[in-house]
């Protein structure tokens, strides 16, 4: 690929990236805390589902 076409996908990525950030805003603290509970219960419930699976392969396999 030439480098023309190199430096053409890096002004469009830039371009991008700018109307993206542009168009963004900070969360308020009520948007903050409301995404940090529900990313902490997807933990939760991640772990919850693995322990659960963890403890019933040791009741199956008995080890």
């Amino acid at each position: 690929m030439p480098a023309g076409e190199y430096i053409e996908k890096l002004k469009n990525f830039l371009s991008e990236s700018k109307r993206v950030l542009l168009v963004t805003k900070k969360p308020s603290g009520k948007e903050y805390k409301m995404a940090a509970k529900i990313t902490g219960l997807g933990i939760i419930l991640i772990g919850l589902i693995g322990m659960v699976i963890r403890i019933i392969g040791i009741l199956v396999t008995g080890q």
